[in-house]
């Protein structure tokens, strides 16, 4: 659902859904003048340029609706030609025309600081799954014809020193460039990977500041350990009470909400979404297509026996 944002005077107010702001504007709440914003918006601009997004055209006329409530078509003008200032720079002066931070980036680290004494959505088991998935397709898309390649430069050496050499070196590949991508992107202003930014989640410190690369490097070397107990060290995060993995509780780190930790913790998202769902359904599918092709597979194979 797309969540609305509107200056009230030199209050910014929302999130609203569409028929929230549908409701505002047939009782006068908000005019065709009023700067509105959603993400997606470059920047503020006025109502009138979303008339037919929020179906305004049979609630009331533009001509009846333009002299109604505060007039910001001054303050526009001065945003669009440069001439507002910024935020922060002037007064100490709050202004609701500087867009919540998915506006310019992901919401993690964009240079600013960590705000505490808030309520934090912790990402559940499925949300950590579907971005995992997500990332596991990517690193093979670039593992797998790397070893392809090495492989066969093994196999048509002739030689069985040098294929096993070679076997050697993808597997430390691999892990190489794992490693790099996750300690990489789980270090990094955001803090996610490119499936955590998919579904919205990334990863801090228990206290919600930004980890380091060594601490990143080390909570992947901690993923291994909870590989090795039957992945029980990853369901963890199912059952703990936040959310936390044993990877997790063992490098102090919490995998939380895009928008926890931030100036705009009610942008935060309790339900799964609709990339997590997509992500899921994809993931099931895959799965029941996997063990479709091993049961052919041993089918064959018993015909021939």
């Amino acid at each position: 659902m797309t969540e609305w944002y509107f200056a009230d005077g030199q209050e910014r107010q929302g999130p609203l859904s569409a028929e929230d702001m549908r409701q505002r504007f047939q009782r006068g709440d908000i005019t065709l003048a009023t700067l509105v914003w959603r993400e997606g918006f470059a920047q503020w601009a006025p109502l009138s340029e979303a008339v037919d997004e929020l179906q305004l055209q049979n609630l009331a006329s533009a001509a009846s609706n333009l002299g109604n409530g505060i007039d910001l078509r001054g303050d526009y003008t001065a945003i669009d030609n440069g001439t507002a200032p910024l935020p922060g720079t002037g007064g100490g002066t709050y202004s609701p025309y500087t867009a919540p931070a998915a506006a310019t980036g992901y919401a993690g680290y964009a240079g600013s600081a960590v705000v505490d004494g808030q309520d934090v959505v912790y990402a559940g088991f499925w949300k950590r799954y579907a971005a995992y998935f997500i990332d596991y397709i990517l690193l093979t898309v670039v593992t797998l014809p790397l070893s392809m390649i090495i492989n066969v430069m093994g196999a048509s050496s002739g030689n069985e020193g040098v294929q096993v050499a070679l076997t050697l070196v993808v597997m430390l590949l691999s892990l190489v460039i794992s490693i790099g991508y996750y300690a990489g992107f789980h270090a990094s202003r955001g803090g996610a990977t490119l499936g955590k930014m998919a579904v919205g989640i990334k990863v801090v410190r228990g206290n919600g500041e930004r980890i380091s690369f060594l601490r990143a490097f080390c909570r992947y070397l901690a993923t291994i350990v909870s590989s090795l107990i039957l992945m029980i060290g990853f369901i963890m995060a199912a059952f703990t009470e936040r959310k936390q993995a044993l990877h997790d509780m063992m490098c102090d780190t919490l995998v939380v909400d895009k928008w926890a930790f931030t100036e705009h913790p009610e942008l935060q998202q309790r339900g799964l979404g609709t990339v997590t769902i997509v992500i899921l359904v994809i993931a099931a599918l895959a799965v029941v297509a996997l063990f479709g092709v091993m049961i052919a597979m041993i089918g064959v194979i018993a015909s021939m026996s």
